[in-house]
């Protein structure tokens, strides 16, 4: 197959790259190259000028609710334009996680309630998926909602809930049928952080950072009206959400791109003795077999746009091989680019989405170090989190091979 991109899409590509240099602060962008996670304010800052410069925020969503109608190919330049670039992610778990759920299975009134200030980066939302005893074992939640009247009330934990210390609302998983199958009794709900009852600790990782965070609930009365679709149902709709997670997670082609543009552009600057880094034949061996491995998952992704892979026609596997490659090929390209900055990798470079007040000052060792050390140790955990490496070959092996 030829997946080489026609004129119009070059066109668009151009239209990207100029908007980005016009509209992307110098300062996210810098932030975003060095491989800090975004903290809230660059991913609400960015949704808003995505949304009041060119309506953009929300670009693969139905156009009623303000997508673009771009074609596959468009989205994917758009989000390898951005990454190269060293643009935030937006709040994913709001953009690419919920607000999708909510317009396929939301009601009316649901959609008008939230959907708006998710594409116009007004509020923060994280997810409530895993607990203690549930991780990729996701059936086996235990957190339980009864109905009392018109609430429900919850009572569970949930842990490693990405970006917690920033949510204002949380997608949660809940048991409100503790006698059915595992999948069976599982229901989605949308709960405001700020009920009494919630309790959020962080949980520091070892980038020194507080991305994840614990979650507790006791007795948090939520409003029946903040039930997604049936009762007992919402193990479908999570299925739906997993496969925009799982793609979005493994198919990250423009990120491994970045990460091979910094590795060159590093190793130009690193010294091997009396010669560049990159001219060493053994670096640069290494360098061309990684250059190969994303090449092949870009292949991969561009031919799943062109034949309009789906959840319905065998989405889930796909999604999952593009999870399991995508997760070890950020964990190589990480390690090689500490692996370029040699003594200066053990320094503690902190984090500016932390600490504000450090944002703009200097630290040791080259101008490219900040940031590349956290995030290796981020993407350690990249085959963990979105469903671990195991439970993805679980989902390849069952779906493409009966198994």
């Amino acid at each position: 197959m030829n997946f080489e991109s026609n004129a119009a899409n070059e066109i668009f590509r151009e239209e990207v790259r100029d908007f980005l240099r016009e509209h992307l602060p110098a300062d996210m962008a810098w932030r975003g190259q060095q491989g800090y996670l975004p903290g809230d304010d660059d991913s609400l800052k960015w949704t808003r000028i995505l949304h009041e410069t060119r309506g953009w925020s929300v670009s693969f969503w139905p156009k009623e609710h303000g997508g673009t109608d771009w074609t596959a190919e468009q989205r994917y330049i758009f989000e390898e334009e951005c990454y190269l670039a060293g643009a935030p992610s937006p709040n994913q778990q709001g953009v690419t996680l919920v607000g999708p759920v909510i317009c396929e299975f939301g009601n009316e009134e649901q959609k008008r309630r939230f959907l708006p200030a998710i594409k116009k980066g007004e509020v923060y939302w994280v997810q409530g998926f895993s607990e203690p005893e549930a991780g990729s074992d996701l059936a086996s939640l235990r957190t339980t909602a009864i109905r009392d009247g018109d609430h429900y009330v919850v009572n569970g934990q949930k842990i490693w809930t990405s970006n917690g210390i920033w949510g204002q609302w949380c997608f949660l998983l809940v048991r409100t049928d503790t006698e059915a199958k595992p999948q069976k009794g599982i229901s989605f709900l949308l709960v405001d952080l700020d009920t009494p009852g919630v309790t959020v600790r962080p949980i520091t990782s070892l980038d020194g950072c507080n991305h994840l965070a614990e979650v507790f609930y006791e007795n948090v009365r939520v409003p029946v009206e903040n039930l997604v679709g049936e009762e007992n149902k919402g193990w479908g709709y999570t299925k739906f959400l997993l496969f925009n997670e799982r793609a979005f997670l493994g198919a990250e082609a423009p990120a491994l791109k970045r990460y091979l543009s910094k590795i060159r552009r590093y190793a130009s600057q690193a010294r091997a003795g009396a010669q560049p880094l990159i001219q060493d034949p053994v670096f640069a061996n290494r360098l061309a077999e990684y250059e190969l491995e994303v090449l092949a998952i870009d292949m991969a992704v561009k031919r799943v746009l062109h034949l309009g892979v789906s959840e319905q026609t065998g989405g889930m596997a796909v999604g999952s091989m593009l999870k399991v490659r995508g997760s070890e090929l950020h964990q190589k390209l990480t390690e090689m680019l500490v692996d370029v900055l040699g003594d200066y990798g053990s320094a503690y470079y902190p984090d500016p989405n932390e600490d504000r007040e450090l944002r703009g000052q200097r630290f040791i060792g080259p101008e490219f170090a900040p940031g590349l050390a956290a995030e290796l140790f981020y993407r350690r955990a990249c085959s963990i989190y979105g469903g671990s490496a195991e439970i993805q070959r679980n989902i390849i092996a069952k779906a493409m091979f009966n198994l």
